[in-house]
């Protein structure tokens, strides 16, 4: 397909349009099937947790929680942070009724995720 500019001169379509980038960043979170979710829409101190260490090395964290608080999600982990009610929570308060004295916040390191658990994008080049 050909086009006409300000010049009169013949330029192709693609010399118009600009390219696609062809690589996108894309959130630690995300694996394509779902693995994680349970992760950070859990009710366990120690699942949320496993969640914000994953958040907490993503490129994309500070966008994702600025989306969630747009969208006022309403719980789960987004960004490192803990949403509740669409707001930031430091602590999520857990059922019943609360202790004498205060629980300590578990602060975990990422625990990486078991290669047969991840995306398998070359399983398709071994198929073929």
């Amino acid at each position: 397909m050909y086009t006409l500019n300000e010049q009169n001169d013949i330029t192709s379509f693609d010399e118009i349009v600009e390219p696609i980038a062809v690589r996108v960043a894309k959130p630690r979170c995300a694996d394509g099937h779902g693995t994680l979710t349970h992760l950070f829409f859990s009710d366990n101190a120690l699942d949320t947790s496993r969640a914000k260490a994953i958040c907490g090395k993503c490129t994309l964290a500070d966008d994702c929680l600025a989306g969630a608080l747009d969208r006022a999600e309403p719980w789960g982990v987004w960004g490192g942070e803990l949403v509740e009610n669409g707001r930031v929570v430091a602590v999520k308060r857990p059922r019943g009724r609360p202790p004498k004295n205060p629980r300590p916040v578990v602060v975990i390191e990422e625990v990486p995720i078991p290669p047969h658990l991840l995306a398998d994008r070359s399983r398709s080049e071994r198929v073929a």
